[in-house]
This record gives structure tokens, C-alpha cells and sequence, in this order.
């Protein structure tokens, strides 16, 4: 997650968001949109007095706090000055140690992050057209569905994107009163029609599946995402349907709390090896001649997690872990998983990872059953770069899939590139990000539940 970048859609949004911005470690950077590639932002940042001309007194030190600098939206002034604003939840980090030591210039060191609760959501633009993701073939859905598509066409005169496939369901091709209605939605079908441009928020009903179906459907911007409660965990779906009309009017009016969640941005380059058979003097057909390789990359944008397992091998999967090009690790077990702080919930909570706030810009890393006692899960900064390799001497294959879909097959010769995106899905929350997180957690997970003892009166410390 590049919290520091909100606004990441290179035409003028029909929404934003209102956020203030504060400086944290300057060991990390800024994205930027380059044509979709993530670019580092150069500034040029002092580093102790001497590079303001002067001794280090109480002075220099005021004149050096005073120091500002700017980073438009739209574009990165050449300018060295900065704007530097202070942390609500603790101070900025002094580069400046004991007498003479300072560190080094940096240009690319510069990262921002909002204050959770600063997080609101506004419009630029009334939006006008909405996208409803339902669950496919879900009984229980049929009514809140219906009830919402009428709301938001009669009512709110909303344009309503519904995947063609959902209206496929006997249940609402089969009902004449609906008919009417689902004659003015606007249908689409997923990986054929492309909707970025033309949604401005969109609508879940049904469980965590829909929310990440719906970072799926958009590779770039994603639209604010309002996720109800109408599966069986809800941890990503904080609002209850019993007061949808007052909730989704509010969110139309730009009057909410947003979390950005971040997703991870993974190519997957493949090589597909092909042999060509040669005759010998003998008319043997040899199959070791001469061999041509054709790479086929793939793109995608992963909210939860990428796993990478042994597959229906009896052998442990043997993977190599790159971290900026450097070899960290061999991977020798069922597998492992890289997630998102979003994710760390998910598959990698449950192979004993930590649990960590979407506000953290980080990406987690969790090995799958390893065969080693001292493989613990790592947390590594949002933003390096990841690359998994099958193991020369590894004996089998293995899989990968992003969020448990488009699984697919790893030879050796392939590898997988992964490293954190610069288009979040903006989730909206029911109250804040810190109160919906820590609710989810104690409802969905039932985090620290344990009966209570019992009190001790003054009687039982005789004994």
C-alpha cells in the first residue's frame, strides 16, 4: 500500500479522498503512476547542518525543522524544498546523531502515511452509476438484492452495472415484477468487457469472496467498495443490511471512513520450453537437439494473498525466495504464502502468522508446514520486491494462486515477481479502520476470548 498516493487514476476521478498525510521512517518510498510502473519519487532531502550552511546549534536546528517541501498529486516539482508534516502517533525520526554523525543523503527516501482516522471519503464529482456484486446462485441473496437494485434505480436514479451471469439465475430471469427493472441495468462479463472507467463505486453483497471477486475485476483504480454482510465470516464486510437505504445514502453524500487496503502487484513470467526431435545418422529421432524458449508474462493485482504449494506432489515443494534480487532463503516444506495486511488474516493467520492493520504498509511472508523448526513468518516493508524461483535441484513442480483463483503450474524457468501495488482497494467502513478491524477480530476470529477467573476475595489469599 502507497498510502502517501490516494489518487492514482490519471483522469479526473468522480471521487477522492480527504486526508491528512504524516511522515514516518525514511527507509522506504513514494509511487508514482508512470504508465502503470511503480517509480520512485526524487527528492533531494537534507541529511545535518552542513548541508544548511551551518554548525549544529539550537538555531540551525529550528531553521531545520522550518524546512518544507512539496509533492503535487499531479506531478513532482524539481524543487528540493519539501513540505514535512509531524506524526499524530509520534514524532519524526532525527537523521542527525551525537555531534557529527548524520545519514546520508537519500533521494528516494521519502514515505507518507495517513492518520487511520483521517481517512474520509468525499466526491469530486455526484457519483452516478454503481456496480452490485452478488453471489452467484445464492438463495438467501435473491431479496436484498432485488431490494437494492430497486432502491438504487427508482429511488437514487442510479446507473446499475450487473454481471451479465447474475441475471442468468431462473430465480431473477424467471420473475416479471423484477423484469422491469433489470431492463435498465448495464450488463458486463468478466474478463470481456472492461467497466474501470465507468463505475464509480460499487456494492457487495455476500461474504469476503465478493470483495476480492471485486478487486479481481479491476487491474488499475478501484472504485470505494461498500461490502455487506451477507456470507458466513464478513471479516472484509462490516454493514448489515437492516438499514441499507440510510447507509448507502450516506455513502452517496461522501459522508464516510475509508481504509485503504493494499494489494500486492504480481507477473508471473513463464517459459515454455519446445524441443525439436532430430534423426542421427542411424535414424534415431534424439529428443536433446536444439531448444527454443518463448516467455509468456501475466500480470495481476492480488488483494489477500499468493501461495505457492507442492500441489498434489508427494514431495516438499523446494522454492527460492529473492528479496531485491538478493537469495534469502530456500522455501522446503508444503509452501509459502505472501500477503497482503489484508491477507495476514486469511491463509496466513491460519499457518500461524501474525495479524496485521491494514494501515501497515507491509507485506507478510509464511511458509506452509516448512521443514525446519526455526522458519518463523516475516514481515518485510511495502514496496521491495519478491521473487520465487523453483529450486534447481528441487524434485517436483510446483503451484501458485492468487486469491485462491487463475491457479496455475511452476516449471523450472519460471519465476514470480511480487511487489506491493500502487492501486489499493478503498474499503469503506462502518465506523473507522481501527474500531471495524478490532470488531472483526473479536466477532469473526473471537481474537483472545477466553473465560474469565474468578475473583479472589480477601478469604481465599488465607489459603
Amino acid at each position: 500500500m502507497f498510502p502517501g498516493r490516494p489518487e492514482t487514476q490519471t483522469s479526473d476521478p468522480p471521487f477522492r479522498f480527504a486526508l491528512s498525510t504524516v511522515t514516518i521512517w525514511e527507509t522506504a518510498w513514494l509511487s508514482e503512476m508512470d504508465g502503470g510502473e511503480v517509480v520512485r519519487v526524487e527528492a533531494a532531502p537534507y541529511c545535518c547542518s552542513t548541508c544548511d550552511g551551518g554548525e549544529v546549534s539550537g538555531r540551525s536546528l529550528a531553521r531545520r525543522n522550518r524546512k518544507t517541501r512539496s509533492l503535487s498529486t499531479s506531478s513532482v516539482s524539481s524543487s528540493s524544498e519539501y513540505r514535512r508534516t509531524q506524526s499524530l502517533h509520534g514524532p519524526s525520526p532525527v537523521t542527525t546523531f551525537g555531534p557529527k554523525a548524520c545519514m546520508l543523503q537519500n533521494p528516494h527516501a521519502v514515505m507518507h502515511i495517513q492518520d487511520p482516522a483521517s481517512q474520509r471519503l468525499t466526491w469530486n464529482k455526484p457519483p452516478k452509476s454503481v456496480l452490485v456484486i452478488k453471489k452467484i446462485r445464492d438463495a438467501s441473496l435473491l431479496q436484498p438484492f432485488k431490494e437494492l437494485c430497486i432502491f438504487l434505480t427508482e429511488v437514487k436514479n442510479m446507473i446499475v452495472y450487473v454481471e451479465k451471469k447474475v441475471l442468468e439465475d431462473p430465480a431473477i430471469s424467471g420473475d416479471e415484477n423484477f423484469g422491469a427493472i433489470t431492463k435498465k441495468f448495464c450488463t458486463f462479463r468478466e474478463d470481456l468487457d472492461d467497466i474501470s472507467n465507468r463505475v464509480d463505486f460499487i456494492i457487495c453483497l455476500g461474504g469476503d469472496g465478493t470483495l476480492l471477486y471485486a478487486s479481481s475485476l479491476f487491474q488499475e483504480s478501484v472504485p470505494p467498495v461498500m461490502a455487506f454482510h451477507l456470507g458466513s465470516l464478513g471479516f472484509l464486510t462490516p454493514f448489515k443490511f437492516d438499514t441499507y437505504q440510510s447507509q448507502v445514502t450516506q455513502i452517496i453524500e461522501g459522508n464516510a471512513a475509508i481504509v485503504l487496503r493494499s494489494r500486492l502487484k504480481v507477473r508471473v513470467l513463464k517459459e515454455n520450453w519446445e524441443k525439436k526431435a532430430r534423426v542421427d545418422e542411424k535414424g534415431i529421432i534424439l529428443t536433446n537437439g536444439d531448444v527454443e524458449s518463448s516467455r509468456k508474462a501475466m500480470q495481476y493485482q492480488v488483494l489477500n494473498e499468493v501461495v505457492v504449494d507442492r500441489g498434489p506432489s508427494s514431495y516438499l515443494s523446494n522454492v527460492d525466495l529473492f528479496l531485491d534480487g538478493h537469495l534469502i532463503t530456500t522455501v522446503q516444506g508444503d509452501g509459502v504464502i505472501v500477503s497482503t495486511p489484508t491477507g495476514s488474516t486469511a491463509y496466513a493467520v491460519a499457518a500461524g502468522a501474525s495479524m496485521i492493520h491494514p494501515n501497515v504498509p507491509a507485506i507478510m511472508i509464511t511458509p506452509i508446514c516448512p521443514h525446519s523448526l526455526s522458519f518463523r513468518p516475516i514481515v518485510v516493508p511495502a514496496g521491495v520486491e519478491l521473487k520465487i524461483m523453483l529450486s534447481r535441484d528441487a524434485r517436483n513442480t510446483a503451484w501458485v494462486s492468487f486469491d485462491g483463483r487463475r491457479r496455475q503450474e511452476i516449471c523450472h524457468g519460471d519465476s514470480i515477481t511480487i511487489t506491493t501495488s500502487c492501486f489499493p482497494v478503498p474499503s469503506i467502513c462502518f465506523r473507522d479502520p481501527v474500531n471495524d478491524w478490532f470488531e472483526s477480530l473479536a466477532q469473526c476470529l473471537h481474537w483472545n476470548v477466553r473465560k474469565k477467573q474468578n475473583y479472589l476475595s480477601s478469604e481465599d489469599e488465607e489459603f
